[in-house]
């Protein structure tokens, strides 16, 4: 069975996907972003593998969440599930708002520096990467700064990079599937509890993608939504705005694309 590395997992989808893919025999390694939400996560996740620690806000800890995770040996898949939604800017120790860190850079950073690569890769992103800004200008918002954050603008272009991101790297890799998806509103703490979609329809979603079977099998670059392929904001398959995205990324981390 599959070696799956599931971020942000302590609670909500991850959890839920986590449980999932234990029941369904694979060996699930959680993680969580400081030591009390571990003990979250293993209880939730009794049958997982272990926890890795690390606050993705922090680059330097996600740098060393990777070397941890190498560590622990090679995965078949890792799901970027971690995320933040709306609230304050939360300045990282850059002066970059959380919600970049976590949701752009820490499955740019993880993705580049795990070795050996997994066979997969899931990137968690959302409808709302509809709003998301395909000039990619300003993504760590200084230029506009504190003052002129916007939490739901940050939370669609965040999403929109995460897209992105999937399909640079099936191009850059082709021996790597890589496949984004969109969860749907889902009654998670962060969806809340009236959100109206299908729960069990989004993790199904995620298992398949992790597992790379039905019509995932095969499939790579593509984004997803209830198990069945769906068509992105255009400008998401756009090669020069992949480029221009992975550019900027690594020269903000000073992390490097692998080669394939």
């Amino acid at each position: 069975m599959a070696r799956i590395l599931i971020t942000g997992s302590s609670d909500g989808l991850g959890s839920l996907a986590a449980r999932a893919l234990v029941q369904r025999g694979h060996s699930v390694v959680l993680h969580a972003r400081n030591d009390q939400r571990a003990q979250d996560a293993r209880a939730a996740c009794a049958g997982a593998e272990t926890c890795v620690v690390a606050d993705l806000s922090d680059i330097s800890q996600t740098k060393e969440m990777a070397q941890d995770i190498n560590k622990l040996g090679a995965f078949d898949a890792v799901i970027h599930n971690a995320g933040l939604y709306t609230g304050p800017y939360r300045r990282t120790k850059e002066g970059w708002p959380s919600i970049f860190a976590v949701n752009t850079l820490s499955p740019y950073i993880l993705t580049c520096l795990i070795d050996p690569k997994p066979k997969r890769l899931v990137f968690v992103s959302s409808g709302l990467h509809s709003g998301g800004d395909p000039t990619c200008k300003d993504i760590t918002w200084q230029e506009r700064g504190e003052g002129g954050f916007r939490d739901f603008q940050a939370y669609s272009d965040t999403k929109f990079h995460d897209i992105l991101l999937s399909c640079f790297f099936a191009r850059r890799w082709p021996n790597v599937k890589s496949n984004s998806l969109d969860p749907g509103w889902v009654a998670t703490k962060m969806g809340g509890a009236g959100a109206p979609g299908d729960i069990n329809a989004a993790v199904e979603t995620y298992v398949m993608l992790a597992e790379g079977t039905g019509e995932a099998k095969d499939a790579s670059g593509k984004y997803w939504y209830h198990s069945k392929i769906r068509s992105p904001k255009r400008e998401a398959t756009n090669e020069a705005i992949q480029q221009n995205l992975t550019s900027q990324l690594e020269e903000l981390t000073g992390v490097k694309v692998p080669d394939a």
